[in-house]
């Protein structure tokens, strides 16, 4: 089984990039049975790119709407934010 991981950081609104480089393929992957995928919204990640806490808050909810505007199969797929999860800022940072 192929397996996936893939995020959006949240310091702006999506653009062309964000759908070509990750939305897109997260969709398209979303859809097949044999691919164990992970999508996540790298918030943790804006806050060392953007000091307003009001701006990434906003890009999230956008980064998330888009993608799951455009499709994203949330049956099949891990979908999170990275703050939702505080382990990983344990693990890791």
């Amino acid at each position: 089984m192929e397996i996936t991981l893939t995020g959006i950081t949240t310091t702006g609104t999506p653009h062309l990039g964000n759908y070509v480089g990750a939305i897109l393929p997260a969709i398209e992957a979303s859809r097949r049975k044999d691919v164990q995928s992970f999508y996540f919204l790298a918030d943790y990640h804006a806050l060392v790119k953007c000091q307003d806490p009001a701006l990434v808050h906003r890009s999230r909810l956008e980064v998330a709407a888009t993608w799951l505007a455009l499709g994203l199969d949330v049956e099949n797929v891990i979908f999170y934010a990275q703050t939702d999860i505080p382990e990983i800022l344990e693990l890791t940072w």
